[in-house]
């Protein structure tokens, strides 16, 4: 013990406690996750980045053995230098230009919406939101095909009634087909994180808007929203990062188009190089820089979140 005198009286001050070794619970907890965490995530990162510094050349004419030769970073300046690259990462950017904020402000409204307890019976309307979430996104992807392709989708078939001659699976359409899958299957989701941001404002705030008049719209606006903007962020660098890696709903959609390539998208091109060329080690190149570029938008985004929490 620390014993401060002061005058007449005196004032004891425990003395601070050295810390204590991790308890063996928490290292047999987290050793699961540790080694998961290690064998799914860094080990095939470290793998990759390895593979993705050699190339597999053959001597005799290809027909010699093949030996790996280091050529540093010749498979990230190749793929740098790829149009076909480019043009895949300009469809993905495209894509979350339309699908993000559509799908954001769409689970915002439902929420707000749930919030308010203007619908009846929220718990059936929420679920029924998130039920599309609950579908596996191949599974969801096959189902919208159906809707999609002209020969069988009532839809087009009821479009086609009236005049109205569109093809959901053309050059100039598959990109907002592709967009609405991810729409109708992710909007759910969010909807549940932002309800539950929602429903921890303290209810004071809102009934002191509406004592002094406030509209429920003006409320929302002025008071919820601004209140669940971390939530927001939260999914918008989600829904970033799962945009770099858009990979399921256009790999299945080009099996009954042919608006969609083999290299639509970055992922889908990594894929096709990989196993349909069967070069690992510039496929390897391409994950690569598919990753830094997800982490470039996550940093710019927080970087960018940072300096707007500072400033409002």
């Amino acid at each position: 013990m620390t014993t401060l005198t002061r005058g007449a009286g005196r004032v004891t001050r425990s003395a601070p406690r050295p810390r204590s070794a991790p308890r063996p619970a928490l290292l047999i907890l987290a050793g699961p996750f540790a080694i998961l965490f290690l064998a799914v995530y860094v080990v095939p990162l470290v793998y990759a980045m390895q593979r993705s510094l050699f190339q597999v050349r053959s001597s005799g004419l290809g027909f010699g053995p093949s030996e790996d030769v280091f050529v540093g970073f010749a498979n990230y300046a190749s793929v740098l230098a790829d149009a076909a690259f480019w043009a895949a990462v300009g469809r993905v950017f495209l894509y979350g230009v339309i699908q993000i904020p559509v799908m954001l402000v769409l689970a915002m409204l439902i929420a707000l919406l749930i919030d308010s307890r203007a619908v009846w019976r929220p718990t059936v309307f929420r679920l029924t939101t998130f039920l599309p979430y609950a579908v596996p996104g191949i599974v969801a992807t096959l189902l919208w095909t159906y809707l999609y392709v002209p020969q069988l989708s009532p839809i087009v078939k009821g479009l086609h009634a009236i005049g109205w001659q569109v093809d959901l699976l053309g050059q100039q359409t598959v990109l907002l087909s592709v967009a609405n899958i991810a729409i109708w299957s992710w909007t759910g989701y969010n909807v549940v994180i932002y309800t539950a941001a929602l429903q921890a404002i303290p209810q004071d705030l809102v009934e002191a808007a509406r004592i002094d008049g406030a509209s429920e719209a003006g409320i929302a606006v002025r008071i919820k929203v601004p209140l669940i903007r971390g939530s927001v962020g939260l999914t918008a660098l989600l829904s970033m990062i799962g945009t770099v890696q858009l990979f399921n709903e256009p790999y299945i959609l080009k099996t009954v188009t042919t608006a969609v390539s083999s290299d639509w998208t970055p992922m889908m091109m990594a894929l096709n190089t990989t196993f349909g060329a069967n070069d690992f080690e510039r496929g390897s190149a391409i994950s690569i820089v598919i990753a830094l570029i997800a982490g470039v938008l996550a940093v710019i985004y927080q970087l960018a979140s940072t300096r707007s929490e500072r400033s409002a």
